[in-house]
């Protein structure tokens, strides 16, 4: 796995394309800053402040750094317990699998964040990896972001830079999210899949996805009848 578009998998050949997936409600079934909050007592309020996140009524950004803000506090060792509870979408091994078969390679660019996404994204043998750090100290969450916030427009450009890494053309390209963060990334790919997504997803994509079932993309690539 790479981080911003290093050292990709593959050896001695050039990927006939890149598959982008988003993490949280994508790749993974929950929303891992709820499954955080739940542990400091905020899930009410930070659930709110991600649903109109996810429907564009407010700035990813400004939210995000809202939702950390109730998180100050927390030992370092909630994101183990977030990553027990977190739940792989069915289907992404089978997707995985499929896409490197056909020789393409697959990335997750995150809203959430590296230190509960990096064993999910390591099993499941993705090559590219992008999210968001926690900022810590002495041991416990200071309720910051560490770094800039990986946004819609964030989103985009790893796309675009991992496509760049891999000698992957935009339009052998493909984006795959739910959410209104995802947009921008979704209208730079070659082909836009909205996976369970939004009504203002749907709307925008050139393919919906409505089973929660990740190897149904493999359909929309044309490698699975």
């Amino acid at each position: 796995m790479t981080s911003r578009g290093t050292r990709p998998r593959y050896r001695g050949r050039v990927p006939r394309f890149l598959v982008v997936l988003d993490a949280d409600s994508t790749l993974l079934e929950d929303e891992v800053i709820e499954l955080l909050a739940d542990a400091a007592g905020t899930r009410p309020q930070v659930q709110a402040i991600t649903e109109r996140a996810m429907r564009g009524e407010i700035d990813f950004a400004e939210s995000l750094r809202e939702r950390v803000a109730t998180l100050a506090g927390l030992p370092v060792d909630t994101f183990v317990r977030a990553q027990q509870a977190v739940r792989v979408t069915r289907g992404a091994d089978e997707l995985v699998r499929g896409v490197h078969a056909a020789g393409g390679t697959v990335a997750v660019v995150s809203g959430g964040f590296h230190e509960v996404l990096d064993p999910f994204a390591t099993g499941l043998g993705l090559d590219h990896c992008r999210a968001n750090r926690l900022e810590t100290r002495d041991g416990v969450l200071t309720g910051r972001v560490a770094g800039a916030v990986v946004d819609a427009s964030a989103k985009a450009e790893a796309l675009r830079t991992w496509a760049d890494a891999d000698g992957v053309p935009l339009a052998r390209t493909v984006a795959v999210g739910d959410g209104a963060n995802d947009l921008a990334m979704m209208a730079v790919a070659g082909l836009a899949v909205a996976f369970d997504a939004k009504p203002r997803v749907r709307a925008e994509a050139d393919v919906a996805v409505v089973d929660r079932d990740l190897s149904v993309v493999l359909a929309a690539l044309g490698l699975r009848g």
